[in-house]
């Protein structure tokens, strides 16, 4: 017989863990949205929830350390697979998006801290990823696309 249980307070504590991952992911994201640059408003709240819920499930699943590191290294794989398509650009052009490519991989930090309850972790990523992304503009220079 299918039996289903919930545990009410454990249900709020994920959620209220994957709600503090997707609003500290917000800042980069409305950066990278407003801007046009890549990936924006749905990739990175999705990353740092789903890297969040990984972690969660991996830490309630798996007992020590040894695998819960291995759940780690599968989500830290998994960024930079994701971060490698907002590079690979098969028009020639060169290459592009690798600054996105590390705001992925930065948003997937900030959810595997937030499933740690490592908050000030996720709390220094999410404010240094959004300088970054904001201010570092101010220093590189401007290519025009079209010139060659």
């Amino acid at each position: 017989m299918l039996s289903f249980e919930l545990d009410f307070p454990l249900v709020m504590h994920h959620f209220m863990q994957l709600g503090i991952a997707f609003l500290l992911s917000l800042p980069i994201a409305l950066n990278r949205e407003l801007h046009h640059e890549g990936a924006g408003l749905r990739t990175f709240p999705l990353v740092t929830i789903a890297s969040c819920s990984f972690m969660l499930v991996g830490m309630s699943v798996y007992e020590g350390a040894d695998a819960e590191a291995r759940v780690m290294y599968g989500i830290i794989t998994g960024m930079g697979f994701i971060g490698g398509g907002a590079i690979f650009k098969p028009d020639g052009e060169g290459v592009n998006g690798t600054a996105t490519a590390a705001g992925i991989w930065n948003t997937g930090a900030i959810g595997v801290s937030v499933a740690y309850s490592r908050y000030e972790i996720a709390v220094v990523l999410s404010v240094v990823g959004f300088l970054i992304f904001q201010f570092s503009s101010w220093f590189k220079p401007k290519v025009r696309k079209n010139a060659k």
